[in-house]
């Protein structure tokens, strides 16, 4: 192992967890908007933006923001300029 987190086993499944809840959010999304009316199914969205939460906060205590804009704080210096970007890898 290097001494660099983004090249660390662990940096690599951090974003895995968050790309499969993240799909498993977009499936979910996409058949609410047919069937608002499922009790189980918003249940299981409102388990996974709950997970999802979870792993972000855990990912960007460790690695730097996920996204710009205001929507993730940002460590002293500025760390949105760290690379790579989640999407680079």
């Amino acid at each position: 192992m290097t001494g660099h987190p983004f090249q660390s086993p662990e940096y690599f499944q951090h974003l895995r967890q968050l790309q499969e809840v993240d799909f498993v959010l977009v499936e979910l999304n996409l058949y609410l908007d047919t069937h608002p009316d499922d009790a189980q199914a918003i249940q299981q969205f409102n388990h996974y933006v709950s997970e999802r939460t979870k792993l972000a906060q855990a990912y960007q205590e460790r690695y730097g923001p996920l996204q710009n804009f205001g929507r993730d704080y940002s460590g002293t210096p500025f760390t949105w300029v760290n690379t790579p970007w989640p999407w680079q890898v």
